[in-house]
């Protein structure tokens, strides 16, 4: 009898001990979370690149009078096609041919005293400077003629090239001043389509000209078009903040673009970029092309930093800045970290 109480009061103070054991241990384990982390390492990747834009022909320009007066005529409409030399519009020339009349007298009345002068140099009667004086004046009046004759030419608009008429900016009738656009036309009539598509930095630095690309008008869905990369900014856009490329279609479409017109473009690039690749539910509070990951140094604590989202790849996250000189991600558990918490690595 006396020895099953021996064994009962050894099994109590057995279990009493392990209780306590335990409870040291939580104590000590608590407020530790348990993660699970991903050494990094930096991978290069090569990924087309998806951009949309405006479709342009690259020559757009205004058209305009170089000498101000009434609009007489105004040959074309919005849409028309044009050919290069196309008379397009005029001015009414009465007050413009006036100044040409003038001009024209002006000189041939300087033409006739140089005449005169220059004879009588010859017979002594002039003087050499009167002669000069002549000579100016039938130079200045030759100079004054020609002005006006220059500027009767230009006050009509004719086609810089074979297009089409995008804007009518007047009306007959209207006064126009010198300089002022009366018509918007491009060339689209060689053929010449391009896509200006906006880039970020690293989508920008990741191409070169010659690169191949497909474009997809958004009149005809689902046709892909070939085209090439013909052009990229030197400067970013200040209104935008982003970079520019422009793509020239290689093949015909069949939807011929209007200037524009909204389209898509995927970008094979010839460079390639290099990216951390973290897994996509390690990424917190992601917003635009920024978020935040926690880290570790020490394998012990855990370090909030924000890093610059560059793309997806799958299930995963290209990061392009903000992990430098970092050892380590957490990939599990990053919901119940804040900055500073204390970690436990699982498998450690």
């Amino acid at each position: 009898m006396r020895n099953k109480i021996l064994i009962v009061s050894f099994a109590v103070i057995a279990v009493l001990i392990t209780g306590c054991g335990k409870k040291e241990e939580d104590t000590k384990d608590s407020g530790v979370i348990p993660v699970k982390v991903l050494t990094l390492t930096k991978e290069v990747v090569k990924k087309n690149i998806f951009a949309s834009g405006q479709f342009t022909t690259g020559d757009e320009a205004l058209l305009s009078f170089k000498t101000g007066g009434i609009i007489r005529s105004i040959y074309v409409k919005e849409g028309d096609a044009v050919k290069k030399g196309q008379l397009l519009a005029s001015l009414e020339l009465t007050e413009i041919q006036a100044v040409v009349e003038q001009a024209s007298a002006g000189y041939e009345k300087a033409l006739r005293d140089y005449n005169r002068v220059k004879k009588l140099y010859e017979d002594s009667v002039a003087t050499l400077a009167q002669m000069q004086d002549a000579k100016t004046g039938l130079e200045v009046a030759s100079q004054q003629l020609a002005s006006a004759k220059f500027n009767l030419s230009y006050s009509e608009i004719r086609a810089l090239s074979s297009g089409f008429i995008l804007k009518k900016l007047a009306n007959e009738g209207q006064i126009a001043g010198p300089g002022m656009p009366v018509l918007m036309t491009n060339g689209a009539g060689n053929g010449e389509w391009k896509l200006k598509v906006a880039l970020s930095d690293n989508e920008w630095a990741q191409i070169k000209t010659g690169d191949k690309a497909f474009v997809e008008i958004d009149a005809s869905p689902g046709i892909k078009t070939a085209a090439v990369v013909s052009a990229k900014s030197e400067g970013v856009d200040p209104y935008t903040g982003t970079f520019s490329a422009e793509l020239r279609l290689t093949s015909k479409s069949p939807v011929s673009p209007a200037s524009g017109m909204y389209g898509r473009s995927e970008i094979i690039p010839s460079l390639s970029g290099e990216f951390w690749k973290v897994p996509f539910e390690s990424v917190l509070d992601g917003e635009g092309n920024s978020g935040y990951v926690f880290v570790s140094d020490d394998g012990m604590t855990a370090r909030k930093v924000k890093v610059s989202i560059a793309d997806f790849s799958g299930s995963d996250i290209l990061i392009s800045g903000g992990l430098e000189n970092t050892k380590c991600v957490i990939t599990t558990g990053s919901a119940y970290l804040a900055d500073n918490s204390k970690i436990k690595i699982a498998g450690k």
